[in-house]
């Protein structure tokens, strides 16, 4: 008799539980878990209610060399947050009637552009900002001074980019979701050319001073800089601010917790603001993401079933992850930032909806710190030899893959150790012989070496490995000239 009681009973607890809120010592003991797994140097999570009411959780450190513990104000990069801001932008010069969300793409190009066509039909506003232009995540006309990752785009200029979409054939229009960088970067320099304003002025008096977000920009202040949580990558390395030149719009901005929670609140209508009607242009159902349960709206991923109704965009950049998520139905709202490129997307997801579930964050860099550590008080020649021996032996501590060498030739470049580097690259393109990714290592630490014959030789294989990519063809182009 007492189990039959029981189970209704637990059952309950259990409902209740998944549609109620989370308790504040379960999202502290959550974020203390995830920080101690090494997920991020630090983690800050900002969430309100349908009343308004915020608050904030904080766990870790900005950094090894400052100790401090995030709050609301401190900043981090938002990564592809941005394009909501960008989208909301769109919408909002389109309810001015300074454009329209469907226009072509030809009516914003300068004079020797060519618009990109797929049987007759043109990329639209629209199309570039649902991920329905058919362009691709990056372009591939990209020749960096600098190759570390976080400055690759630095001098990519917008001239560069309409070079690109001058030659660029579509797959496709409007038939298919590819997330794209391109189109958001292309969408910014449109918006800039409208407006007669740079894509930062035109985010801050358009967006920041009606909302008093002070504290959402690209260029940084003596202020902020000091209250920003320092980059790492995902095996924990120091990186530093990402660059991305002509396509920033997809995601150059910076924020605070406090910041995105005052925008999020505008967002579910808990203030008064005129940018709400573009707000909610911004939130309209425009697509089916192919193979995903989600779709995507102009800058936002749209979740809705059984009566839940989520907004969300995740964002990263190298040494950084970020979430923001908005439950239209309950009028709530959640914001997770990290400081490092450890995706947080699923936490951020639980704390809007507790009925999902995080698992436990598992550090798979171990074999890299034995590796860097070996490099650092033996030399290269010992690390290659160490790699070798802890992969006969086969230990279960040590995860071997592609990206660690990788990663330790990326360090070794940054510290200008050129040929240790090649030696990294080198030993990862013998483990794993299919990998374009390791002979464009290669090829352009080559460059940094000016050694065009080299270069040519590894960009000249990636090209036989990954015939399709034009990238390869654009990089061996530069080389011969």
């Amino acid at each position: 008799m007492n189990k039959v009681i029981l189970v209704p009973a637990l059952l309950y607890v259990i409902l209740q539980h998944a549609s109620a809120q989370l308790p504040s010592d379960s999202i502290r003991a959550l974020l203390k878990r995830e920080v101690a797994a090494q997920r991020g140097k630090s983690i800050i999570v900002g969430m309100i209610d349908s009343t308004g009411s915020r608050q904030v959780f904080a766990e870790g450190i900005l950094s090894d060399k400052d100790r401090r513990q995030p709050d609301a104000n401190t900043l981090y990069e938002i990564g592809s947050i941005t394009k909501v801001f960008t989208a909301l932008l769109l919408c909002d010069m389109d309810q001015q009637g300074q454009l329209s969300v469907n226009d072509p793409l030809s009516k914003y190009l300068p004079a020797n552009t060519r618009a990109p066509q797929w049987n007759g039909k043109e990329i639209t506003l629209l199309s570039l900002a649902t991920h329905r232009s058919g362009m691709p995540r990056f372009p591939d006309n990209v020749f960096p001074k600098d190759p570390d990752f976080t400055r690759a785009y630095a001098d990519y200029t917008p001239v560069k980019l309409y070079e690109y979409v001058s030659t660029f054939q579509p797959p496709d229009i409007d038939t298919k979701w590819r997330y794209s960088n391109v189109a958001y970067g292309l969408l910014g320099l449109i918006l800039e050319k409208v407006s007669d304003k740079d894509y930062e002025n035109l985010v801050k008096q358009r967006i920041c001073q009606p909302l008093h977000m002070n504290n959402t920009v690209i260029t940084l202040n003596a202020q902020q800089r000091s209250n920003l949580a320092i980059g790492h990558a995902e095996t924990g390395a120091v990186v530093g601010l990402g660059q991305l030149g002509a396509i920033g719009a997809g995601g150059a901005l910076l924020s605070n917790v406090n910041d995105l929670l005052t925008f999020a609140r505008a967002q579910l209508g808990l203030v008064s603001t005129p940018l709400y009607p573009a707000m909610q242009q911004t939130h309209i159902l425009q697509a089916k993401k192919e193979g995903e349960d989600t779709y995507t709206t102009m800058g936002w991923t749209l979740y809705q079933e059984n009566g839940k109704h989520y907004l969300f965009k995740d964002g990263g950049m190298p040494g950084y992850r970020t979430y923001l998520g908005l439950d239209l139905v309950k009028k709530c709202a959640v914001v997770v930032l990290c400081n490092n490129n450890n995706s947080v997307t699923d936490i951020g997801r639980y704390l809007l909806d507790p009925s999902r579930r995080v698992d436990l964050y598992r550090y798979p860099w171990a074999l890299l710190d034995t590796l860097r550590s070996t490099l650092r008080s033996s030399g290269v020649d010992a690390t290659v030899a160490r790699y070798r021996q802890l992969k006969a032996a086969a230990d279960p501590r040590y995860t071997f893959n592609e990206a660690t060498l990788n990663y330790l030739g990326e360090e070794c470049r940054r510290n200008k150790q050129y040929k240790d580097a090649i030696s990294l690259y080198a030993l990862n393109a013998e483990e794993y012989p299919k990998s374009a990714g390791a002979c464009e290592s290669l090829a352009t630490t080559y460059l940094l070496l000016k050694d065009k014959t080299k270069a040519r030789q590894y960009f000249e294989k990636a090209q036989q490995l990954e015939p399709n990519n034009r990238h390869w063809r654009y990089m061996l182009e530069q080389i011969s000239r």
